[in-house]
C-alpha cells in the first residue's frame, strides 16, 4: 500500500519539525512537505496534492480558517486542524469543523515522554483516518432539517409497569467525522427524547466546549459528564476527553461513572467501555448506535449489548465520513439494523415509544 502523503502547514518551525518527526516514525505515512503559511502551502499544492493536510489556525497573512474554506471550495482535501486553541475550546474550532475539517487536535505535548507518546499515537491515528475520509460538500447549517416538535415525533408513551422499571437510554459511539454527525442527530431530537450517553473520540478539554456548543443549539440538555451525573430523559452526557465513561444503575436510575485507566481498544474514552457497561446494567432498556470513525472501538461492546437484548444500530456507509467502526461492528455480528444518518433521529424516537422503526434492513459484512 502506498503511504499516506501529508503536508504540514504551521508558522512555527519547531512545531513543523516535531510533527514531521512524529509522523515519520510510521512507515505508512510520508511527510511530503511543510509550509510556514497558507501562501507557501498553496504553491506546494500547485505541484502535488497530498492525501492529508495538517493545518494550524493562527498564522500570519492568511489564517488557517480562511485557507481551509478556500481548500474546500476549490479542491477538497482531508484537513486536520492542529492548534493550541483546542485547549480553550474556541469558537474557531467549531467554525473549522463546520468548514469541513475532518478532525481537530491539540499541538503535540512534549513536556513528558508519556504525554508525547500519547499525543503521537493520536496524531498518527488521525492522519490514517483522515486519509480514508469521504469529503462531502459543506452545506450551510440553515439547510439542515430543523428539529421536529415533541408532539409530532415523541408522543407520551403508554407503558406497562411490568414491562420495564427503568427509563430507556441510548448509547452512541463515534470518532472521525463524529462531531458534525452528532450535531446533525441531536439537533433533530425533541426535549423529551431518551437519555443519551456519548463517547466521541476527541482531545481532553475539548469535550466540555463541544458539549456547551451543542447545548446552545439543541432542545435536549447536553453537558460533559461528571461522575455521578444522572442519565435521564431529555439529557445527553458526553464522556470527558481522556477519561472513560461507564453507565451504572442505582436503583431504578442510571448514572455516569467517570474513571481513569489505560486506553481500551487504543482509546480513552473508549466506546467499548461504555457499551459493555450498558450491556451489563441496561440490557434490553438500551439502544446502542455505532457511527462514523476509524478502527474497531465499540464492536465488541456493541455485540455484548445485542446479546443482552439491546437494539443495536450502525450508521450506513453512504452517510459515514469514515466507514470503519460501523463496518467492524457489522462484521462482528453486533448490528441488528443499518440506518442512514438522516433516519437515526427517527430510529431513536420510534424505539423510545416501543415501535421498531422501518422494516429491518439486514446488517451484513462489508
Amino acid at each position: 500500500m502506498k503511504p499516506v502523503r501529508v503536508l504540514i502547514v504551521d508558522d512555527s518551525a519547531s512545531v513543523r519539525q516535531v510533527l514531521t518527526s512524529i509522523l515519520s516514525e510510521d512507515q505508512g505515512i510520508l511527510v511530503t512537505g511543510a509550509a510556514a503559511d497558507a501562501f507557501a502551502a498553496a504553491k506546494k499544492l500547485q505541484s502535488e496534492i497530498p492525501d492529508v493536510i495538517i493545518l494550524d489556525i493562527e498564522m500570519p497573512g492568511m489564517d488557517g480558517l480562511t485557507f481551509l474554506r478556500k481548500i474546500m471550495e476549490q479542491r477538497p482535501i482531508p484537513v486536520i486542524i492542529c492548534s493550541t486553541l483546542t485547549d480553550a475550546g474556541s469558537q474557531a474550532l467549531f467554525d473549522a469543523l463546520e468548514a469541513g475539517a475532518v478532525d481537530v487536535l491539540p499541538k503535540p505535548r512534549v513536556d513528558t515522554r508519556n504525554a508525547l507518546l500519547e499525543t503521537a499515537d493520536r496524531l498518527r491515528l488521525a492522519v490514517r483516518a483522515a486519509s480514508q475520509a469521504k469529503l462531502k460538500p459543506v452545506r450551510p447549517r440553515a439547510a439542515i432539517e430543523r428539529k421536529l416538535t415533541a408532539d409530532a415525533i415523541l408522543p407520551p408513551p403508554v407503558i406497562s409497569r411490568e414491562l420495564r422499571i427503568t427509563d430507556r437510554i441510548v448509547c452512541i459511539g463515534s470518532s472521525t467525522g463524529g462531531t458534525e454527525t452528532l450535531r446533525d442527530v441531536l439537533e433533530q431530537l425533541p426535549a423529551n427524547a431518551p437519555g443519551i450517553a456519548i463517547v466521541q473520540h476527541m482531545p481532553e478539554r475539548f469535550t466540555a466546549a463541544f458539549a456547551r456548543r451543542l447545548n446552545s443549539l439543541c432542545a435536549m440538555e447536553i453537558k460533559e459528564a461528571e461522575d455521578g451525573d444522572e442519565l435521564t430523559s431529555g439529557r445527553v452526557l458526553i464522556a470527558p476527553g481522556n477519561r472513560h465513561m461507564l453507565l451504572q444503575r442505582v436503583g431504578t436510575r442510571y448514572q455516569a461513572a467517570i474513571k481513569d485507566g489505560p486506553p481500551v481498544t487504543r482509546h480513552r474514552p473508549s466506546v467499548d467501555v461504555l457499551f459493555r457497561s450498558a450491556a451489563q446494567n441496561a440490557a434490553g432498556n438500551a439502544m446502542g448506535i455505532i457511527m462514523t470513525g476509524m478502527g474497531d472501538d465499540g464492536a465488541r461492546g456493541l455485540l455484548e449489548m445485542r446479546n443482552a437484548g439491546a437494539l443495536t444500530l450502525a450508521q450506513d456507509e453512504e452517510s459515514c465520513v469514515v466507514f470503519g467502526m460501523p463496518k467492524e461492528a457489522i462484521a462482528a455480528g453486533a448490528v441488528e439494523r443499518i440506518a442512514n444518518l438522516a433516519t437515526i433521529p427517527r430510529e431513536i424516537t420510534d424505539w423510545a415509544t416501543l415501535k421498531r422503526g422501518a422494516p429491518l434492513k439486514h446488517a451484513r459484512s462489508a
